[in-house]
């Protein structure tokens, strides 16, 4: 079964001078969250967000449900996988590169079939899938503890 999700955003005025909001999310797990073409475009600490920070959480997540969900398949189900995802974007040509790292808590699995589920996830996540239109999506994993 299908399952569809939902955004609403506000934009007003141009791009360079105006801002936006996302007001809300079908799920209403968040919304309120300010963009402007500053937070996107340059180093930012104002609070406001970004389309590509929403992308790295989106990412990061996708890419954890799929080596979860992989490596219990194995019969290796991990105790904790930490994952960040950092999106590059370049005003003029889009997303350039994105980055993702986990680091995973798994009993009974070495380093080799670690990165190998891994390498699954990242392959075959949907988001993953989504944005195979980036020039260079790379991946560090590493077993800890």
């Amino acid at each position: 079964m299908a399952v569809e999700r939902h955004a609403e955003v506000t934009w007003n005025g141009g791009l360079m001078d105006g801002s936006g909001r996302i007001d809300s999310t079908g799920s209403g797990a968040f919304g309120g969250l300010d963009v402007t073409w500053a937070s996107r475009s340059e180093p930012d600490e104002s609070g406001r967000t970004s389309p590509e920070e929403l992308i790295a959480a989106a990412h990061a997540t996708c890419f954890s449900m799929a080596l979860s969900f992989g490596l219990a398949n194995d019969g290796t189900p991990p105790e904790e996988l930490h994952t960040s995802a950092t999106v590059t974007f370049q005003p003029g040509e889009g997303i350039t590169k994105i980055v993702l790292a986990v680091e995973g808590r798994v009993p009974g699995i070495d380093e080799d079939a670690f990165q190998a589920a891994a390498d699954g996830a990242k392959a075959n996540c949907p988001v993953s899938k989504a944005l195979a239109g980036v020039p260079e999506i790379t991946l560090n994993a590493s077993l800890v503890g």
